[in-house]
């Protein structure tokens, strides 16, 4: 027999490590024979223990390549020349792109075939590889980087009395049954590598900044963290109508929380680009990278029809009580309008979807209030307005009181603890406030 390498054929003279190279380049591409106790020129050297030497590639294979490619081996002895030799014939396996478990779906451990030689393959090539194995699905591919973690997933799952342990990540789709991590796992872990970009504009337009922001991070703590500074700047407008007191927020919370969550829920990951959220003096937008679903148009969403992009990660949002139902969310944003004359609105393009949430009590004011969560509060017996912002309010309060805490605050202000926490901070770093006492005995009086 004429032995010659090829896109298909390597020779090994002996078992050397690279011969995991070749297999897993073989296996990503069309297949290959390896033959051992043949030198590169063709000549036959034999095998003392071709036996031995079959169990050690078995073996080495087994530890060192995932996903797990040993069925797809194939061993023979042959003789040659009167000397035994190796035959390994290995097919192009199904679960693609093969790789070296030590370097993971990285290109220092992704081989493929070209020419006689195995070479690292591109981001590319991997890329296709996942695609044309898991599917179009982008939550449902194998992650890129098998090196997670979820520190933030377990603190939310913790708090929501959920578990959240090896059965469950396997049950939601974090884990494939080869036990690698999906592109899910990727969004609910701390290595998250998708964004929202969260802007502040002084007026109705993009002519001024007062503040921008890119939250990254898990999708549990960018919701969380999104929420907070949307929160901290959803003013409330109070009036007084005799010996009855009307607050009204700029934004109603439900409409926010369910805009917010359709955001992270609905949006295209195999995007690279950030989702947007622009908060304007009269409204806010929420924009997702990611058009409508085909055989979807505006009038069936607005019917409440839902075609979900991302189905395991909505089925994680609900597992957590965060959503009630596929497709109520844009239900709950018009009915939190329901009874006023300003209406949320969507928008879509072919790659975006953008909702609008007016501002209710932009008709109220002209200027807009520069500080965050502004509260004008009118003096029936005078008929004038007293402005007063979060830390004036703190502030006047801890004057009355003698001291102020943070339980004190988030009542105060009707903000979430970690909100208070920031106010508190701030005030304390601008000299406002001295902190007092430590854990739970602590509390913060004026500096004078």
């Amino acid at each position: 027999m004429f032995f010659q390498e090829s896109e298909t054929v390597e020779l090994k003279e002996v078992v050397v490590d690279d011969i995991k190279k070749e297999i897993i380049a073989f296996a990503n591409c069309d297949g290959g024979k390896l033959y051992i106790g043949v030198q590169d020129d063709g000549t036959v050297v034999g095998l003392d223990d071709p036996d031995g030497v079959s169990l050690q590639i078995s073996n080495m294979v087994r530890d060192a390549i995932k996903p797990d490619v040993t069925m797809f081996l194939h061993y023979r002895t042959i003789k040659e020349d009167g000397k035994e030799i190796v035959a390994v014939d290995i097919q192009r396996g199904p679960d693609r792109p093969y790789y070296l478990a030590k370097k993971g779906m990285r290109p220092e451990g992704v081989y493929v075939r070209q020419g006689y030689s195995s070479v690292p393959a591109t981001d590319t090539a991997i890329r296709r590889m996942i695609k044309e194995t898991d599917g179009d699905r982008f939550e449902a591919m194998r992650c890129l980087n098998q090196e997670l973690t979820f520190e933030t997933a377990k603190k939310e799952f913790v708090l929501r009395e959920v578990e959240f342990g090896p059965q469950q990540m396997s049950t939601l789709k974090l884990i494939d049954q080869d036990n690698l991590y999906s592109n899910l796992g990727l969004l609910l872990s701390d290595q998250c590598v998708h964004t929202i970009k969260v802007a502040v504009f002084q007026g109705t337009d993009q002519t001024i900044f007062k503040d921008r922001r890119e939250f990254t991070g898990s999708l549990m703590q960018q919701m969380n963290e999104v929420y907070d500074f949307i929160d901290f700047r959803n003013q409330t407008r109070a009036t007084i109508e005799k010996l009855l007191r009307i607050d009204v927020k700029d934004y109603p919370e439900i409409a926010v929380r369910e805009a917010l969550l359709n955001l992270l829920v609905h949006r295209d990951y195999s995007f690279s680009a950030s989702a947007f959220i622009s908060i304007y003096v009269d409204r806010i937008e929420f924009v997702s990278i990611g058009g409508l679903m085909p055989g979807i148009d505006l009038e069936d969403i607005m019917a409440g029809i839902s075609v979900c992009r991302n189905q395991n990660l909505a089925n994680v949002f609900y597992r957590l009580h965060l959503i009630e139902a596929y497709g109520t969310g844009i239900g709950k944003i018009m009915k939190a309008y329901e009874s006023l004359e300003e209406k949320p609105s969507i928008e879509t393009t072919k790659n975006t979807f953008k909702i609008i949430l007016p501002n209710i009590n932009a008709k109220y004011e002209t200027g807009m209030a520069s500080a965050p969560k502004t509260e004008l509060i009118t003096n029936s017996a005078a008929g004038t307005e007293i402005s007063l912002n979060n830390e004036e309010k703190v502030l006047e309060y801890a004057r009355s009181h003698g001291t102020v805490t943070r339980n004190d605050v988030i009542a105060l202000l009707g903000v979430s603890t970690s909100t208070a926490s920031r106010v508190i901070r701030k005030m304390v770093n601008s000299n406002l406030l001295k902190q007092n006492g430590k854990a739970r005995n602590t509390n913060y009086t004026v500096i004078k």
